[in-house]
């Protein structure tokens, strides 16, 4: 590699940073990744979520059901400058039926930004969204929002995090009151207090006081009760906390911990300035060939998303590439690992929700969008030079079960085009009936939410007006070694068999308890919760 190559490509590396945000549905998360952008000057203004229609809609829900909702239900990926920085946000839906997104999106993300609500503390969504984190060894960095609300004990927070998730925490900076006397934060590298101004809505940067420990003014600016209140508990976290270690934070194993409010912008400014600091940069992949660092010189990547018709206008098909080694570059010439043809790159385009623009390149930790004629499934890798392939990303086990009926034939090639398309990107599972004469799709889905988006994408992207009719199972397991097992196997009670789009064997049990006694019955039979990755046969354990 020419040493200007390489100094190219490590000055790259060093400015970048990615991260996905998880967090339970209603913390915040639409509203701080809307901050982040604020204060990384990628937007001027920030409009509430949930907003009367006078109000902007937020940036990061471009889709149009996800305005009518309020709510975020497809993965975007957001990309702005900060302090000589290039930040890749991959905004995640908060919506626990779309957590298969999320965990693909997790796959691309370096970091992730735990949202926490205040008053809540942790919830189930966070924590399953934590154990995929968890699974990966990425740094985890919390957030706990709504301090401005009445919350929890600060510590009675930090402890449970401790506790249900094994996470040694460290408080980076810490709230001085809370609820409607929440003033502010204590930086304590700096040792300095912020004291918040607050503004309408939180939509412009929020002004603040900086005021040094030591400084008397502090004694008139809070009030004498709050003022000792937070002496004390100074006291206590320094007694009793953890001092900050990057090495165990870089390797999933403690987490900094800051307060703030995501509607009101306090901390989120302090919040994105550590992050850059203490956040790790693109690594070192896992590959066919071993390890790859992200300085290798030859380009590769993998698909870690596929959207249908972000522009309704033109009906287009993109494929979310996470850049991994090397320089990408337009119009370059790469292979596809899985088909073995090679791709013209000719259209790239940095993503910003919505909103795209033509890029010349891209780099370890960038994520790109290519137009999609078919040509990408997820989990997809592409590269130059010597052939190596990622890790694919798995499906998960699926726990709603429908047969979607197209009752209008003349409709059947846009009710197949959809389909197609939908199931391409990630939206549903889709199976099949092993009976011929039952040619309708099965929607396979982890919440019933996915069914809803399913429906209304294929009426307003494709003209399609569709039914469903809900089947009685819970439960899907795959069949490990396949159909010649399921014959040896023989008959099999309190279960049906189905067959994936790749027409590998599934079995759908109404609950649990049928599937356990299954598996007592035929203890010869491997079944698994976790989808082999694409068409291949190979299973991932997690």
């Amino acid at each position: 590699m020419s040493t200007e190559l390489e100094t190219d490509l490590e000055a790259a590396v060093e400015r970048r940073r990615n991260f996905a945000i998880i967090s339970h549905p209603d913390a915040g998360k639409t509203t701080l990744t809307e901050k982040l952008l604020l204060y990384g000057g990628a937007i001027h203004e920030a409009g509430a979520v949930k907003a009367r229609r006078a109000q902007k809609k937020a940036t990061s829900d471009w889709m149009e059901m996800e305005q009518q909702r309020g709510i975020s239900i497809t993965s975007t990926v957001l990309q702005f400058e900060y302090h000589n920085c290039q930040i890749n946000l991959l905004d995640t839906p908060g919506h626990q039926d779309f957590s298969e997104d999320t965990y693909r999106t997790l796959a691309a993300a370096d970091n992730a930004v735990m949202l926490i609500d205040a008053a809540k503390g942790l919830e189930p969504q966070t924590r399953k969204l934590f154990e995929v984190c968890k699974m990966r060894s990425l740094p985890i960095f919390t957030f706990v929002n709504k301090c401005d609300r009445p919350g929890r004990d600060p510590f009675e927070l930090l402890d449970e995090i401790e506790q249900e998730l094994g996470l040694q925490t460290y408080a980076v900076n810490w709230p001085i009151g809370m609820g409607d006397r929440f003033k502010g934060v204590y930086e304590r590298h700096s040792k300095q207090i912020h004291l918040f101004e607050r503004s309408a809505h939180g939509s412009k940067e929020a002004l603040d006081t900086v005021v040094d420990l030591g400084d008397p003014r502090i004694e008139q600016l809070l009030e004498q009760d709050l003022y000792y209140q937070f002496k004390e508990e100074l006291e206590l976290l320094d007694g009793v906390g953890a001092e900050l270690d990057l090495d165990q934070v870089r390797s999933g194993k403690m987490t900094p911990v800051f307060f703030g409010s995501a509607m009101t912008n306090f901390g989120v400014e302090l919040f994105l300035n550590y992050f850059l600091d203490y956040a790790l940069k693109p690594g070192i992949h896992n590959s066919s060939v071993g390890e790859v660092a992200p300085t290798y010189p030859e380009f590769s990547g993998f698909v870690f998303k596929l959207q249908a018709n972000m522009d309704p206008r033109h009906r287009d098909r993109v494929a979310f590439v996470r850049v991994c080694t090397g320089k990408f570059e337009k119009d370059m010439i790469v292979n596809h690992a899985r088909t073995g043809k090679t791709v013209r790159l000719s259209r790239p385009q940095k993503l910003f929700a919505q909103d795209r623009e033509s890029i010349e390149e891209a780099y370890a930790g960038d994520v790109i969008g290519l137009n999609n004629p078919g040509a990408f499934a997820i989990g997809d890798t592409i590269y130059t030079g010597q052939k190596l392939e990622y890790e694919g990303i798995p499906c998960f086990s699926p726990e709603l079960f429908a047969y979607l009926r197209n009752p209008n034939p003349s409709k059947f090639k846009q009710f197949h085009k959809g389909v197609t398309e939908l199931r391409e990107e990630g939206a549903v599972q889709i199976m099949y009936s092993v009976d011929e004469a039952k040619r309708d799709p099965i929607l396979a889905a982890v919440g019933q939410l996915q069914f809803e988006v399913v429906q209304f994408r294929l009426m307003s992207e494709y003209g399609v007006e569709t039914r469903l009719d809900p089947l009685p199972y819970s439960v899907a397991r795959w069949v490990v070694e396949g159909w010649e097992a399921l014959e040896k196997a023989g008959r099999l009670f309190n279960t049906v068999t189905v067959k994936d789009n790749w027409g590998r064997p599934v079995l759908l049990f109404k609950n649990d308890w049928n599937m356990h006694q299954v598996q007592e019955d035929n203890p010869n039979l491997t079944l698994s919760a976790i989808a082999p990755v694409g068409s291949s046969s190979e299973f991932v354990a997690l």
